[in-house]
This record gives C-alpha cells, structure tokens and sequence, in this order.
C-alpha cells in the first residue's frame, strides 16, 4: 500500500506544469545568475563554473511514468542553453526514439512533453538528441548532446500462469508431500523495480488434499493414503499474485487437474462362495462349462487375475484359464465325462493377483477362493463296442456260414438298451460276410481264396434298437489263412540243349519251382522224373535237396540227325497237407557246340539231307512221340483235386 501511494505521488508530481520539479535535470545558468549573497562559497563556486563552462550542455536521465491518463500531455522536463539570452533567437530541435511522434519540444523554451500514453513493457527506454540552433543563421550555437528517457514501472501486469491448464498424476496412497507438478507464472513488470514482479503462489480450491510452495508453485500432497477407488481425480486451483502477495496486488489463476494413478492394494475378491454349472456328459475337450469372476477394484494390470483349481479335481478333467479381456476364469472340459461314473465334481479354484506390490501386502491376502460345484447330466449315448477295431482270421477253405469272430457292443446308459448288428454293405460290395443281428456273430456267405485276397476290411455297425438314432461303427479287419491247395510248378518255362558231344553224367542244366501256398516255415520241394523206364534212358534228374533239381545225361554223345529234341517230364511235388503235386515236361534240345561247350547251332540239318531219313524211321520217332504223350497225359489225370485235372488235363 505505501508503494502504491509513492507511484501516485510520483505521478501527480511529474503531471504538474512546473518544469522546475518535473525535471531531474536542472537549468544550465550563469555563474552570475547561481551565485547569491549568502553564499558563503561563492568564490569556491564561480570558480566550478568556470571549469563547466567549457561546454554548454551537461544532461542527465529524464524519468518518466508509464500509463499516464491525463487528458493534457504529459510533462517530461526541460532543456536549456547557456547561450539562450531569452530573446527568443535560439530555438530547440529534438531528435531520436519518438521524435516529433511520442515526444514533441517547444522550440521557443526547449519544454519536452510525451503525447501519448506509454507502456515499459513495450518499450522501457528513448534515446533522443537535443540540440539549440540560431534561428536566424541556421547554425548550432552548441554541440548536439544525448539524453535517454527511462520509463518508470507500475504495478500494471497481473501474473500469468504458462499453462491455463495443468494435468497431473500422483499414485494413490502417496504419503504427505509427495510431488504432483509445478506450475509457474510469469509478470512482464519490471522486476528490478520495487515488488512488481515479485509472484507469490497460494492454494485457492483443492485443501486438505494438496498444498504449494509459495515461493516454487511446487504442489505437493497433504493427505496421506488417498485412495482412487474411493475418488480418482481432483481439481486445484492455484493463485499467483505479485508485489510479494500484499494487498493491492494484482494476480492470475490456473487449474490443475490431479488424476490419482492406481496401485495394487485391493486383493480380488468372488461375490459369492459357490458356482454351481451344469454340462453334459457329451460336452467335448475344450468346450467352456461356464465363467467365474473375482471382483478386482484396481485397474489395469494391478487388476489381472490368474485361476487355478486347488482342490477336487484328481482325474485331471477340468482347467481353468483366465479371459484376458474380461478377467474372468473360464472353466474349460479337459477330459471327456461320464455320467455313469461320476455325476457331480466339486472344485476348489484360486484367483489370485498376478502382480504383487510389497508395500500392500499388509492389506492381503491378495487372493481368495470359491467353490465350483459341476453337474453331470446324463445324455443318450450311442452303443460302446468293447474294442476300438476287431482282428479276425479264417481259413480260405472254411465251408459257407462258418463263424469266424463276435463283436461285442452294449449301450453305455444307465437303460441299457438292446443293440442289433449289422455289416456296412459299402465296405462288403461282394457279400463275403455277414453277421448276426443279435449276438454279433460274424460268418462267412461266400468260398475265400487267399491267393486272390489276403484281406478283407470290413466295417461292423451297432445300432440301439430303441432310438435308432444312436449308433456306433467298428473296423473288422480278417486275414484269410492260407491252405495246400495249390501244386508247386516250374519257376519258368525252360530253354535247355544238350551237345552233341556231351559225356555221360554231365549236368546240362538246374531247374527250380515255385509254389502259389504260403508255408510258415518255408517251401519244400521235390523232383522225379515221370515213367523213368520210359523216359531216363537218355537223361535223368538229381532232386538237390534245396528246391531245385539237376538234369544230367544217361549217355556219350547225341545226334541232331538222329533225334534234334527229347521231352523228359517231371513230377514236382511239396510237402504240405494234403500233398500237392504237377508233373512239367522239360524240352532238351539237342545243338552242336565247339570243344569248350559253347552252343554254335541247333538246326537239323540232317532233316533236310538229300539222302533224308527213311519212311521207317520217321513212323518210329512219331510212334515215340504218341506214346510219350499218352504218359503224360495218364500222369496228369492223376491230380487229386478236381480244380487241378481240370486245369493240367485239358
């Protein structure tokens, strides 16, 4: 207040018309005209003057107020010359900052006046240059001198805040002067002058919750343990005032809005002890029973929730995961259910925090527990076989309608209702098999040959005679077990020749057989010549005792011209039960060869000699060849199946 009343003083002062206090720099005299008879220091003084009268001009600051509201113009001072005798010969010219615009000059008396309103937050000083020119010449009576004119403060800027808003965020039970946020103004007055500028920062809106520093604008907490759920956000609102907070001052204002950020100190709780599902027995792994929720009062990740099952659950049917989006836990079908076993399951699950804050832990336990109670309703299920897939076997000679495996189903229900079998006819297009609709019994309809088909697969249906809705498919996979029934035969048909020139007992050819039976412990084979009376005179066979047999010549030499071919039959036998046997025929040619034995031709060439066989001989060779066929032919019909003298005898 007593600052105030100087800058009111001050200005009245200097809006008054005398030039002698509103100027702080003062009339340049003579020293005749300074000089007065109580002086006592008069010589002393003319004695100065004539030191400072070398120059004419001796200027000083001018001082002046800002935001003056006078109607007049304002005074600023006055400016005179020693050489100015007050006959109105000299005048005054002004130059500089606001020249002839802010500032104006009488020419004829050298009085400065400002002609509009001024403001030092704009423009805090004018430099200006005076000068006193005869008015008749033209020309300087004194050097051009510089003044400066410094505009005085007032108190006229309130503070103004850098934000008009601010936002904060301080963590919810923060102790007592905790830091949220600082706020600061700024006062475009002068601050080297008196308080103007000096700010000081004061709560208006937000005790007992929050406080400022004076002097810092620092806002800090004032009450401890604030809790978001209770209230989330607050607004503060600051003052800055200056002249150092004293009445009078001028001041601003901002808001602060203070968010309380969350912290883990609330523990998930369930609303309600039991939860009580119901699910089918039918219920597939994965599918959700239903959801369960403990309640969390934070937020984010303070709030995540983890479930578990703690208890009730020995057979592992059940998990519980938690719905990142919801948090909720889901409870979720591990293992299928059976109602017939077990209809009710009773589980103990655990939500928990999963992240812990160690300073609130004393507020825990920061989990809970409830109880999960599941209903399992019985639905009607389709018949149970007592195997996932069936193997049967049967022999390929097993008369028609013998059985050859049962399949077992039964209705799992608590009903137990009567099941009817049958076999799915797109897995049997043939009709092989067939079962029996009442106990299962799978029998043959058709003759089996494992040589076309070692196995059939085919499907088994079970079907509840009270809803036929309900069925159940089993595979039936049946090998057909081999039989002798199959005589072993050469392995191919064999190209042999015999040279001319051959000795006794040497082997010209190895013959093997092959067998289309299938032995488990292996094919064994023998070998004879057929009617060896007949036929071994001029070859034999040797049986190797390892499937294969030797063929061996009865005699030095053999003539193309004589006979170029022999058929030497033989009887291939196995050993299996009963004992199959074929008799194949082997042609031997008869072909010259060089001394190593190496075949050079085998054309009888003596059949086509001028000097020829005789009629005789050649009736002789064909009456060999009939009688040697009628053999085979004997030994053939021998078979004992009827499918094999079908099949050699034709």
């Amino acid at each position: 207040m007593r600052t105030l009343g100087c800058f009111l003083l001050l200005l009245f002062w200097v809006s008054q018309p005398q030039k002698s206090y509103t100027t702080p720099l003062p009339e340049r005299t003579t020293p005749s005209a300074e000089r007065t008879a109580e002086d006592p220091e008069s010589g002393q003084g003319n004695e100065m003057e004539r030191s400072r009268s070398k120059r004419s001009w001796m200027w000083n600051q001018f001082f002046l107020l800002e935001e003056y509201t006078g109607s007049d113009y304002q005074y600023v001072g006055k400016l005179h010359s020693d050489q100015d005798g007050g006959d109105g010969s000299l005048k005054y010219i002004l130059s500089g900052d606001g020249a002839g615009d802010v500032f104006i000059i009488n020419e004829n008396t050298g009085d400065i006046q400002a002609t509009k309103r001024l403001d030092r937050e704009e423009k805090s000083s004018y430099v200006l240059r005076a000068q006193a020119v005869n008015k008749k010449t033209g020309r300087p009576v004194e050097p051009e001198s510089e003044f400066v004119i410094k505009i005085h403060d007032i108190n006229d800027n309130e503070p103004k805040f850098t934000k008009n808003v601010y936002t904060a965020t301080v963590p919810e039970m923060s102790e007592v002067g905790t830091f949220v946020v600082q706020v600061s103004a700024n006062d475009a007055d002068d601050p080297t002058y008196g308080n103007s500028a000096k700010v000081v920062y004061s709560i208006l809106q937000g005790q007992p919750y929050f406080s400022v520093e004076s002097e810092t604008g620092v806002i800090k907490t004032a009450l401890s343990k604030m809790d978001r759920e209770n209230k989330e956000q607050y607004q503060v609102v600051i003052q800055a005032k200056d002249m150092g907070g004293q009445m009078g001052g001028l001041s601003g204002t901002t808001t602060v809005n203070i968010n309380l950020s969350d912290v883990n100190d609330n523990p998930p709780r369930f609303p309600q002890s039991t939860y009580q599902f119901r699910a089918p027995e039918s219920s597939p792994v994965g599918s959700t029973i239903g959801r369960i929720k403990a309640n969390d009062a934070d937020e984010g990740v303070n709030a995540e929730t983890e479930y578990k099952i703690i208890d009730g659950d020995e057979h592992n049917m059940f998990e519980i995961i938690t719905d990142k989006e919801t948090q909720e836990g889901v409870v979720i079908v591990k293992k299928l259910m059976d109602f017939e076993r077990t209809r009710m399951y009773n589980l103990k699950v655990e939500a928990a925090n999963v992240y812990d804050d160690p300073r609130f832990q004393y507020l825990g336990p920061f989990k809970d527990v409830a109880t999960v109670k599941i209903i399992v309703e019985d639905v009607d299920e389709p018949p149970l076989f007592s195997k996932s897939a069936y193997v049967l076997e049967v022999k390929e000679d097993a008369k028609i309608n013998t059985i050859i495996g049962t399949v077992t189903a039964q209705d799992p229900d608590a009903a137990r209702s009567f099941v009817k079998y049958s076999v799915d006819r797109h897995t049997d297009m043939d009709r092989i098999f067939n079962i029996d609709s009442g106990n299962g019994s799978i029998f043959t309809s058709k003759p089996l040959d494992r040589e076309s088909l070692l196995w059939h697969n085919i499907t088994v249906i079970a079907t509840e005679i009270s809803n036929p809705k309900e069925s159940s498919r089993v595979p039936v996979f049946i090998k057909v077990l081999d039989v002798n029934d199959n005589a072993p035969e050469f392995a191919m048909l064999y190209e042999i020749f015999v040279c001319e020139n051959a000795k006794a007992e040497q082997i010209i050819h190895t013959v093997s057989a092959i067998d289309k039976d299938d032995s488990y412990s292996g094919l064994h084979f023998s070998y004879a010549v057929a009617n060896p009376a007949v036929h071994g005179t001029n070859f034999t066979l040797r049986d190797n005792r390892d499937n294969t047999a030797s063929i061996y010549t009865q005699r030095n030499g053999y003539s193309r011209h004589e006979m170029n071919t022999y058929l030497l039959p033989v009887v291939i036998s196995d050993y299996g039960f009963p004992i199959q046997s074929s008799t194949g025929t082997l042609t031997i040619r008869v072909c010259a060869c060089d001394h190593k034995g190496n075949m050079q031709s085998c054309t009888a060439e003596a059949l086509s000699h001028p000097t020829g066989l005789s009629t005789g001989a050649l009736i002789a060779i064909l009456l060999c060849i009939i009688i040697l066929l009628g053999h085979s032919r004997a030994v053939c019909c021998s078979k004992t199946t009827e499918k094999e003298r079908a099949i050699a005898c034709v």
